[in-house]
């Protein structure tokens, strides 16, 4: 049973929490507009598709940026409790400062609880809306896939490569399938030109297949040859952001065919899906930071505890930004990287703890 005083902390945990979402999200929009609108208006987009957008925007805004609003929200209430004294009331009446952070850990469980939910199924489908509506009207003429020199392991036999993919046209250049027994090449396909037809069947032009023979090589040229492939357009050249727009059993099968392909962007969708479970762990490590720091009744007031916080809040952000990359860009390990922030700031939590029980 929850006490008196653990009801009175979880809802200002919870409260204060909610409160700052509800204050910095409007202003991120307001930001996010300001900065849009002349983009916005020039390609006439319709009013549901930038409603649509925003509200893709905000789940996309608090799922990135949740540990540093729950950091500072606890700064926040807690600094107020010590500031009017009201810990040391707590702590004066025999609670133990182990017993006095428990509705803190409660409330810690209930937002990981949500984060998990949001990270793993709701932020991939509004990271996916966003994306889109940014490379459509945001971003028009960018690229959002790689379409030069594109090259893919189909399987464990089956290799090809484009020279240049136009992703709009469904349309590819210099197309080639290399086909293995072994180490053993049996045939190979070259085209001048694929397409990718809606039917899901792809046609070749100036189609040439070698195949490898014990005697001498068979060649078949048409100029023309419709057939069927075992890959997609997705599959052949994914978009930049698609880790990000898979739910969690969709990203795992997404890394284990990318795995088989040797894909070179493998480090990147890795740093996405164990992040899916480092951040919201991270709800307890930055509680825990954020209660030791601002339960101390400080010289400086409210506004010493929320310099602090800010600060530990934004070196735990670049921690978690600069890591990232290094997975990204490196043979640097995508699970150490996507959980040294935890890592380095648990041992932070831990020291200040100490302190904080003194």
């Amino acid at each position: 049973m929850l006490s008196i005083l653990d009801k009175y902390i979880l809802k200002r945990y919870i409260g204060t929490f909610v409160l700052l979402l509800l204050l910095f999200i409007p202003i991120g929009i307001t930001v996010n507009l300001a900065e849009k609108i002349d983009k916005i208006l020039d390609n006439k987009v319709p009013f549901v598709e930038v409603a649509i957008y925003y509200l893709n925007f905000t789940i996309y805004f608090a799922n990135l940026l949740f540990p540093l609003f729950l950091f500072l929200s606890i700064i926040w209430f807690t600094s107020k409790l010590a500031n009017n004294t009201e810990i040391i009331a707590f702590l004066s009446s025999g609670v133990s400062f182990s017993r006095f952070l428990r509705p803190y850990i409660i409330g810690a469980t209930i937002v990981c609880g949500v984060a998990l939910i949001l990270g793993m199924y709701l932020a991939p489908e509004a990271s996916k809306g966003f994306n889109e509506f940014k490379f459509e009207y945001l971003k028009s003429g960018s690229k959002d896939r790689n379409q030069t020199n594109v090259y893919s392991q189909l399987n464990e036999n089956d290799y090809i490569y484009v020279s240049y993919f136009n992703a709009r046209n469904n349309t590819g250049n210099d197309f080639s399938l290399e086909h293995f027994n072994g180490n053993e090449l049996e045939y190979k396909i070259n085209a001048s030109r694929i397409v990718y037809n809606p039917d899901s069947t792809y046609t070749l032009y100036n189609y040439e297949k070698r195949t490898i023979g014990e005697y001498g090589d068979i060649i078949d040229k048409q100029y023309r040859v419709d057939t069927l492939l075992n890959f997609t357009i997705d599959e052949l050249t994914p978009v930049e952001y698609i880790a990000e727009t898979l739910n969690y059993s969709e990203l795992n099968e997404f890394i284990k065919r990318e795995q088989l392909r040797g894909s070179s962007h493998i480090n990147k969708y890795k740093v996405v899906r164990y992040k899916r479970w480092s951040l919201p762990v991270s709800a307890y490590i930055l509680t825990i930071i954020a209660v030791s720091v601002s339960s101390i009744k400080r010289r400086g007031g409210m506004g010493m505890n929320l310099v602090i916080g800010i600060s530990i809040g934004m070196i735990f952000i670049f921690f978690d930004k600069i890591f990232g990359t290094m997975a990204e860009k490196s043979s640097f390990s995508p699970f150490l990287a996507s959980w040294f922030p935890n890592i380095v700031f648990t041992v932070l939590a831990i020291y200040l703890l100490r302190n904080a029980k003194r």
